[in-house]
């Protein structure tokens, strides 16, 4: 049996794992918002969900949460970042308190929770953290970017990571989702005033796709969840893990144009070093 902490819990991926984690036996912790969430969340299987309030933004608090966790149910064997959210509108349009806002959240609060779990971990040498970016952390689509940026940048520190505490014997896995049945294109998405026409032929028809398709997305959460649990009980996790065909799709597309970019420009590239 392992104690699972995982941030945002209320739906989606933090609330499909969360179930199929109580129903296999696990116990895990849970950060919901409000009380209501939180007594509802105790409830979903007694003495194996145990849920906790908390703002991933607010970095004293996610210490104190951690702390008050530890000391109630346990040990953490496996974290799951999982709160954040969606955010839509053009990099010209988007302000600087909603770009901000985003990456409180999707990076700075995934941090936060890392940072308040690791000692524990270090200290056991043992531990496993899953961090859920995105294939919009490796690729990019047109009206997400500040969402893509975010991402971006959580995969930077996931990466850096696996390599820092791999010789303590913590694992470090980015869980990266193609479009899945969950919130983000729908109620917890974020979306920006679009004041600014030129951008309405690229963007509108992108916008309106991807709102009819929230709800009617590939990707089942439920078999994400069985995913990550498969990733957590390998012996030699992956330090990225894609899921869904059209994160597979996308990103192997990424890579086929950065290779061929890479490829056209060397020697423009390697024409930069001193002359030997």
């Amino acid at each position: 049996m392992k104690t699972w902490f995982i941030t945002g819990v209320s739906t989606g991926f933090g609330r499909a794992l969360a179930e199929t984690l109580v129903a296999r036996g696990d116990r895990v912790v849970g950060t919901l918002r409000n009380d209501a969430q939180r007594v509802e969340f105790d409830k979903l299987s007694e003495g194996r969900s145990f849920g906790y309030l908390l703002d991933v933004r607010n970095h004293d608090d996610v210490r104190r949460v951690v702390a008050q966790v530890e000391k109630e149910v346990g040990a953490i064997d496996v974290l799951v970042n999982n709160a954040g959210y969606g955010y839509e509108g053009s990099i010209e349009e988007a302000t600087p308190e909603a770009a901000r806002a985003q990456f409180d959240v999707n990076l700075f609060g995934a941090l936060s929770v890392l940072q308040a779990v690791l000692p524990s971990m270090r200290r056991r040498r043992a531990g496993h953290i899953l961090n859920i970016t995105s294939m919009g952390g490796l690729t990019t689509f047109p009206g997400v970017g500040i969402y893509n940026a975010s991402k971006f940048a959580l995969e930077g520190i996931n990466e850096a990571l696996a390599s820092e505490v791999k010789g303590f014997g913590i694992k470090v896995t980015a869980i990266e989702p193609g479009a899945f049945r969950t919130d983000w294109a729908g109620r917890s998405m974020v979306r920006s005033n679009r004041t600014i026409d030129d951008y309405e032929t690229l963007f509108a028809p992108i916008s309106a796709a991807r709102a009819a398709r929230s709800g009617k997305q590939p990707g089942d959460p439920k078999r994400a969840a069985l995913a990550m649990i498969k990733v957590v009980e390998a012996e030699n996790p992956p330090v990225h893990l894609l899921l869904g065909s059209d994160a597979l799709r996308f990103v192997r597309e990424k890579l086929a144009t950065l290779s061929h970019e890479i490829d056209t420009w060397e020697a423009v590239t390697t024409g930069t070093d001193f002359p030997e």
